[in-house]
């Protein structure tokens, strides 16, 4: 009997052995980079513990080199790019070859391929050049939208005054504020901070940023051929998500009650709504209702978390560092005096200030991955031939950590963006937006949200802590898709 059950194991095995080989993308084609062998079912999850993803792909990087091959599960082969030289060559040397949306697979049963963030292809091209244009119409990279953003900074500053001093955690007024913008462009309003169904929004965004980062999200793109069927916190994510789609929907349903086709977009929702009119009786038309919201998704996710997630580990530098604060400070009331609100043309005068929020986003590595990308044809790349769909990882945190590049990179130090008669200095390898086809659409929106939102709280306000400075730690709370930092407690002081 024991004979025989061992046999019947050893069969078990054999058939899961077999039907592993025998599934798409198991096989190796082309000639790929090293890695470590995948087990199978496992892959290599030996090598690559969930919570530590990005840590352990950088050391392989050690053993197989800048460019290599690994397995998340048992059949989803990946390419991993590390440091300056490969990524660039990659997705700025190459860049329509690595201009393909690789697979997040926790968002991926939501999104299905719709929207200007998860689409590729023909939809991809249609949505981000109607998406990219239509943001530079309601103000992008323009005195409007520059506008727009000191108006939202002037409610945050005043929000922040009535609290009158008392320390508490500043994530959400942070994501309100940076929320209200995106919300301006997309809907043409913005909402009061107290909205109850502004704020479920909010935190609906920064759970889900928090579920597709845990060590439970990189489980499930190892192993999402499974967990779905299983019990588990995908539900909790997928009720994030849902509250992010009702609030689209309500938003969309809105407009298309009052929508005058005859006047100009009021906002992107209005243009989105309009292009679908205009090309109706087209079959194959990528501006759909199902495009429509899951692309107003997008922006609302990704305008509300990345820049207040930056702009909250800047504050929390400056608790751990007030000698930096103090230079900060000295230096708005030197070049702007009390009576004015920053502008982004003040930029160029204040060097240290732009040094400090450049540092501030290379030390976070807010996306230290990036989002995956893939190959759209088969690509040669330095001797490899990687097959077309090949699923690219170009990790962003091993430029901005690289030490060929920043010495001492784990530091904070930003001096580095400075020359030697402290002028703003730029660096090729600061790429915290990504580059090629896929860099952040929003680049130029994030980069003055982050200056003017920042520049109004310190010149309004000291920042002090109820913990001494080196209580508070750097390291994320969360390191997956998204670097989040430590919670911490924050006090406003009159400046």
């Amino acid at each position: 009997m024991e004979a025989a059950g061992t046999w019947v194991l050893l069969l078990l095995l054999l058939m899961l052995l077999v039907l592993t080989l025998a599934l798409p993308g198991t096989r190796r084609r082309g000639h790929l980079p090293p890695g470590p062998t995948p087990l199978p079912l496992l892959g290599n999850l030996l090598q690559l513990r969930p919570g530590a993803l990005y840590l352990g792909l950088l050391r392989l990087s050690k053993k197989y080199g800048p460019v290599f091959t690994v397995y998340l599960g048992p059949w989803r082969r990946v390419v991993v790019l590390v440091g300056s030289e490969a990524v660039q060559e990659a997705l700025g040397g190459q860049a329509q070859e690595f201009s393909g949306r690789g697979i997040v697979a926790t968002l991926d049963g939501t999104f299905d391929g719709h929207g200007v963030l998860f689409s590729n292809g023909e939809r991809w091209r249609q949505l981000r050049k109607f998406t990219t244009l239509a943001l530079r119409e309601l103000g992008m990279g323009k005195r409007e939208g520059e506008e727009l953003i000191q108006a939202e900074a002037q409610h945050l500053v005043e929000t922040f005054q009535g609290t009158k001093g008392q320390p508490f955690d500043p994530s959400l007024l942070l994501a309100q504020a940076t929320a209200n913008i995106i919300c301006s462009l997309v809907f043409g309003l913005r909402f009061p901070y107290d909205s109850e169904e502004f704020q479920a929004m909010v935190r609906a965004a920064g759970g889900t940023t928090v579920g597709v980062s845990s060590p439970w999200g990189q489980t499930y793109e190892m192993f999402s051929w499974l967990l779905p069927r299983l019990p588990g916190p995908h539900t909790q994510l997928l009720g994030h998500l849902g509250t992010l789609a009702a609030f689209a929907v309500q938003q969309v349903q809105r407009h298309q009650g009052s929508l005058d086709a005859s006047s100009p977009a009021r906002d992107v929702v209005d243009a989105f709504l309009l292009k679908m009119a205009k090309e109706k009786q087209d079959p194959n038309t990528e501006f759909t209702d199902k495009n429509l919201l899951m692309t107003v998704i997008n922006l609302l996710f990704a305008g509300t978390v990345t820049v207040s997630i930056t702009i909250r580990y800047t504050f929390l530098l400056l608790l751990k560092y007030p000698e930096v604060q103090e230079r900060v400070q000295e230096e708005l009331t030197r070049e702007l005096g009390a009576g004015r609100a920053p502008c982004l043309a003040d930029r160029a005068r204040l060097p240290y200030t732009d040094a400090v929020l450049h540092e501030a986003q290379r030390l976070l590595a807010l996306v230290p991955m990036s989002m995956p990308r893939a190959l759209t044809k088969t690509t040669r790349f330095r001797g490899y031939t990687l097959p077309q769909g090949t699923e690219v990882f170009p990790l962003l945190g091993s430029i901005l950590h690289d030490p060929e590049v920043f010495q001492q990179p784990e530091e904070f130090n930003p001096g580095r963006f400075l020359d030697a008669d402290g002028k703003f200095k730029k660096q090729e390898s600061f790429l915290p937006f990504s580059l090629g086809k896929r860099v952040c659409l929003g680049e130029s929106l994030a980069r003055a949200e982050i200056f003017l939102l920042f520049t109004a709280v310190l010149q309004a306000f000291s920042l002090e802590s109820p913990c001494p400075p080196g209580a508070l730690s750097l390291q994320p709370a969360v390191s997956g898709l998204f670097n989040i930092p430590q919670a911490f407690q924050l006090q406003f002081r009159p400046h």
